[in-house]
């Protein structure tokens, strides 16, 4: 569809996680466990987020109606309570500020009153009880330290509870300045979003592309294969060395440049001294 609606980035996580539930349909699942070749689970799913935008656009008459309710509820302020015009308005909203910040208050100063009234009347009846052990001052001023204590106590138990309610009650709560009947349709557009993506469009995707058999990468060009050298047929490529002569004597030329000449060598001449001995040089 060429006008369908661009797959916004804050919607991709509720494709992903239809994506996900679409894998485990129950004809999925058959359709994986066949024999013949096909893409497995994380293919399929790979496959699917890259190409989210043409999916999703299987939904888009859905998730255009979506858009613009959506749209709507961030430009739509929320309805007055408690009277008519801004007066009304006004006071509504101090009623409602004033009962949130009372009950915070008391949650956090009855505890601390209660339980500084116990320290002093403990202090004041133990010291009477010491000084005067029949007076009954004493145990009246004890007993009532106690039940400071216990008043503090319950008043700290019955804060939490009631901050622990108005944190649920407020992440239940459509946000301040929302039409609640409108952000009910907005919740509505999306669960016909979900629907129609999930069955018009991503289990279709994935039944269509369950077939396909994942591409095998070529091999790098210029890439060079072995030999098989236990293949039949097979023997070494023949080497032989270069011929290399030496000039030797027979190629030396004379210094005129004529033919060449074999050159000849004699060994230089030696002749022994001559030794004459004794009876010669006396004569």
């Amino acid at each position: 569809m060429t006008d369908a609606p661009h797959l916004l980035a804050e919607d991709r996580p509720d494709y992903e996680r239809i994506l996900d539930e679409a894998l485990r349909d129950a004809t999925i699942l058959e359709a994986l466990r066949a024999t013949e070749p096909h893409l497995n689970t994380e293919q399929l799913r790979t496959k699917a987020m890259l190409n989210a935008e043409t999916v999703a656009s299987a939904a888009a008459p859905e998730y255009r109606h979506y858009l613009g309710l959506r749209a709507d509820l961030g430009r739509t302020p929320a309805p007055a309570h408690g009277g008519g015009g801004l007066g009304g308005e006004l006071s509504g909203r101090l009623r409602s500020e004033e009962g949130a910040g009372l009950f915070p208050v008391l949650t956090v100063l009855a505890p601390i009153l209660s339980w500084s009234a116990a320290a002093l009347l403990l202090a004041i009846g133990y010291a009477l009880r010491a000084a005067r052990p029949a007076l009954p001052l004493g145990r009246s001023v004890v007993t009532a330290g106690w039940a400071a204590i216990a008043v503090g106590t319950a008043a700290m138990a019955v804060g939490i509870v009631g901050l622990l309610l108005t944190a649920l009650r407020d992440g239940s709560a459509n946000p301040a300045g929302q039409d609640p009947n409108l952000a009910a349709d907005v919740a509505e557009a999306r669960r016909a979003w979900h629907t129609a993506l999930r069955e018009r469009a991503l289990l279709p995707y994935l039944h269509d592309n369950l077939g396909s058999t994942p591409a095998l990468s070529p091999q790098p060009a210029g890439r060079p294969v072995p030999p098989d050298l236990l293949s039949p047929g097979y023997s070494r490529p023949g080497y032989s060395s270069a011929g290399f002569t030496s000039p030797g004597v027979e190629g030396l030329t004379d210094p005129e440049g004529r033919e060449p000449r074999t050159a000849e060598f004699t060994s230089p001449g030696y002749t022994p001294p001559g030794f004459t001995g004794p009876d010669e040089v006396s004569d």
